[in-house]
Parts: C-alpha cells; structure tokens; sequence
C-alpha cells in the first residue's frame, strides 16, 4: 500500500486560521482537551485521509480543507481517537436524522434492517462496529474514525460506513464483490467525477419509479432473496415454484432494473465505467431502505399468500 503524500506546508494564512480554529474549538468544547500540537498532527492525518478524493483535475488546498471542516465533528472524533472521555460522551450523546434519535439507535435500525429476523446477529453488528471505531477489524487496515477526513457530519456518515460495511460482508457471502477498503467510507462505489452526487440523486429517482412500477410478487421476490437472504430453493418454495422457474424471474427483475435504471442514467449523460457494477451496488441500498420492502409490508405480502418466512 501506498503511504499518502505529505500535505503541504501551512502558508502563514492558513496557519493563522489554523490557531484560530483550535481557539475556537477550546470555547466550543472545553472538555475535550486536545493539546494543539496533537491538533496540528491530527489536522495534517485527516487533510491526508482528504486528498486522495478531491477530483483528479483539482489540488487540495488547506485553505478548501478548512473551508469545508466540519470543526466540532472533527474535534469529537479527533477526542476518541485520542481516548478523551467527554469526546466519547458527545459521541455517544448524537442525535442523528429527522427522528432525532441516538446514534446507537439510528446503527441498531439499521442492522435491523440489514439482518431482518435475527436479533443476536444484530446486536452484534452494532457491538462490532462499535469497538471498531478504533481498532481496526483487520491488518493493514485504519480504524473507522481514522478514516474520517472532517468534510461531512460525523454522525450520518458512520451510519453510511455502518451501512457500507456489513453490506460487504454480506455480498462476500453471496458471491457479490465488496467494497474495497480505501472506499467503505464512501457513497458506494461511486463515479468518480466531481458531480458525483447528481448521479446519486438520478439513480435514486430511476430506482424508485423502477420498483414502484414493480407487482406485489416481484417485489416479494426482492425482499425475501435481498432482505432475508433466502436461498434460491428456500424463496421457490414460498412461492410454489421450481428453482429454475425462480431463476428466470429474478434475471428478468434485474435486467429491467438495469435497463430501466442504467437508460435513465445514459440519457442524462453517464461516461463513466462499470455501469452496472454501479447500478446494482447502488440498488442494493435501496432496497434496504425502501418502506416497500420493509419487514411488516413484506411480511403482508406473504401472509397474502398463505405463507409464512422459514424459522431460523
């Protein structure tokens, strides 16, 4: 691997911001005592974690990292690498999303929905993930908050790394292949221009109007092989067909899906590579978090039918 380039050198302008912005955070959060030249290393790691994702026709600048810092989620993360209690206590104490609930809770609704069906695997999702903050799951690899570079609220994004992690671990299982590592703090794989989110945002209208265009059996089909991770011969006996009839049926769902999605996606101008890797990475968010998939409407679906989900 690679080490990441040395940032450039503080310009006596960012320099001054640079003090200022420690003085700043003093006033802000006066229990997280972080001594400033720990500040100034910590604020040269995460310019490094930054860099390498500013668009290839572009430099990163001190001055545009601190521009765009999230200062106070920083300085929260910054306190945890650094073992400060009252940084673990804010941490612990954010508030995530419209519902404005905990961040534990926001991880547990999500492994909710990642691992319908089973509450231990859940549990340990979460518990995982928690110790991982700061020990790294593997060799070679950074712990998560080492990974975060300060450019976005700190809270949903360990919800979005939450996310993207176990849905690696989850397609490492199915045959699908995983996120790489340098990329799991990311938006799932995605294209690497700078307009980037505006393919997020037309993948996400396409999707959308794709499956609400879809029958109660297919999108049945898409809960329960997605969802609940039913086997291909367990998801034909809930609908009373032969394992080669299913197969059919769920190819045909995913070539409409990218020929509806991936169009929509060429007639606004994609150039980039790997479309359909991106449209079924994409996808299987979605499919997550749609309501119309959700473990009460699927569980509906099936009860319409007679049929009840396998005991584990």
């Amino acid at each position: 691997m690679t080490a990441p380039a040395d940032p450039p050198p503080l310009a006596p302008p960012d320099r001054a911001r640079a003090k200022l912005l420690y003085h700043f955070l003093r006033l802000q959060m006066p229990a997280v005592k972080v001594p400033e030249p720990a500040f100034v290393a910590h604020l040269e790691r995460t310019f490094r974690v930054f860099a390498p994702k500013v668009p290839a026709d572009t430099v990163a600048t001190w001055a545009g990292y601190l521009e765009g810092l999230y200062a106070v989620d920083w300085l929260v993360c910054v306190g945890c690498l650094d073992g400060l209690n009252p940084a673990w206590e804010a941490l612990f104490n954010a508030r995530t999303g419209r519902s404005d609930c905990l961040l534990v809770d926001a991880l547990r609704a999500r492994a909710a929905r990642l691992y319908p069906r089973n509450d231990e695997q859940q549990d340990t999702a979460v518990t995982e993930f928690w110790g991982n903050l700061i020990a790294p799951d593997s060799a070679g690899t950074l712990p998560v908050l080492a990974r975060y570079d300060g450019q976005r609220p700190l809270a949903p994004w360990l919800i979005r790394v939450f996310q993207n992690w176990h849905l690696s671990k989850l397609r490492q299982h199915t045959g699908v292949g995983a996120l790489p590592d340098d990329e799991i703090a990311l938006p799932m794989d995605a294209p690497r221009a700078a307009d980037s989110g505006r393919w997020h945002e037309t993948f996400g209208a396409a999707a959308r109007e794709w499956l609400g265009a879809l029958d109660d059996d297919e999108r049945l089909l898409l809960g329960l092989r997605w969802r609940y991770r039913l086997s291909q011969r367990e998801a034909a006996k809930l609908f009373d067909l032969n394992e080669g009839t299913l197969t059919r049926r769920t190819d045909k769902l995913r070539d409409r899906a990218l020929q509806h999605i991936g169009g929509r996606l060429v007639t606004e101008g994609w150039t980039g590579d790997d479309l359909e890797g991106f449209v079924l990475t994409e996808l299987g968010a979605l499919l997550t978090d749609d309501p119309r998939l959700s473990a009460d409407h699927l569980g509906r679906l099936l009860a319409a039918k007679g049929k009840a989900l396998p005991t584990t």
